[in-house]
């Protein structure tokens, strides 16, 4: 099982064969003069399970509190784990609720908002800013402003808020709180959209919040990262 950092996993597999010894040194770093040996020369040769935890390779699994690895496990290169361990994250990887894409996140859910304020149809096409500057950056009275507000192609307001993680049940309601202090101020009923980076399926618990009225929309983002030749 390949063990990544922050408790999360990757594939399972079966190790069919291995290179270990010092006369089977093969290295993926060539060797150079001043490290005439090289590096990563050894080898375990595994043949992956692609029926456990998600088909899809960007994908990788967040183990949940109570299924995680023990401190001893993760800080060894090569570690054996109990059978009962095993079934255990074995269970958790069958869970897509514990599904996260591999790629790193936003670092911070304001970086996630000012993308949204500056790229808001990738969230739906034919969203823009809202047309008014002072409701834009309004605080409301009881302190609090929302992440984004937007305005769709029906004249309609739409309130995002950002989150990286999984949403829970407090960041709905947040989310409701906002839409009924732009109510007040525009005397609009507004939409509300809530992004976030955790696992696609929801909890039970959101899923029953987010259709409550007015209903929540609930989006997941994933990062993207592209590479091209310079000419």
């Amino acid at each position: 099982m390949v063990q990544l950092k922050n408790h999360r996993v990757g594939r399972v597999g079966q190790v069919v064969s291995k290179q270990i010894e010092d006369d089977e040194w093969d290295p993926l770093v060539p060797p150079t003069k001043s490290d005439p040996d090289g590096h990563m020369g050894r080898r375990i040769k595994v043949r992956w399970r692609l029926d456990i935890g998600p088909f899809d390779p960007e994908m990788v699994v967040k183990l949940p509190e109570g299924k995680r690895l023990s401190s001893g496990s993760t800080r060894q290169t090569i570690a054996r784990i109990d059978r009962a361990t095993f079934r255990s994250v074995r269970k958790a990887m069958g869970d897509d609720f514990n599904w996260r894409p591999l790629l790193s996140k936003f670092a911070y859910e304001r970086s996630l908002s000012d993308y949204i304020a500056t790229y808001p149809h990738r969230v739906e096409d034919g969203l823009q800013p809202y047309p008014s500057e002072k409701v834009r950056e309004k605080v409301f009275k009881d302190r609090s402003r929302s992440d984004v507000l937007l305005i769709d192609r029906n004249e309609i307001p739409v309130v995002v808020e950002c989150k990286q993680d999984t949403p829970t049940v407090e960041n709905v309601r947040q989310l409701r709180g906002y839409m009924k202090n732009l109510r007040d101020v525009t005397g609009k009923k507004p939409r509300g959209i809530l992004v976030h980076g955790g696992a696609r399926k929801l909890r039970n618990e959101v899923r029953r919040e987010v259709n409550h009225k007015p209903r929540i929309e609930v989006v997941q983002y994933a990062l993207s990262v592209g590479f091209a030749p310079c000419r």
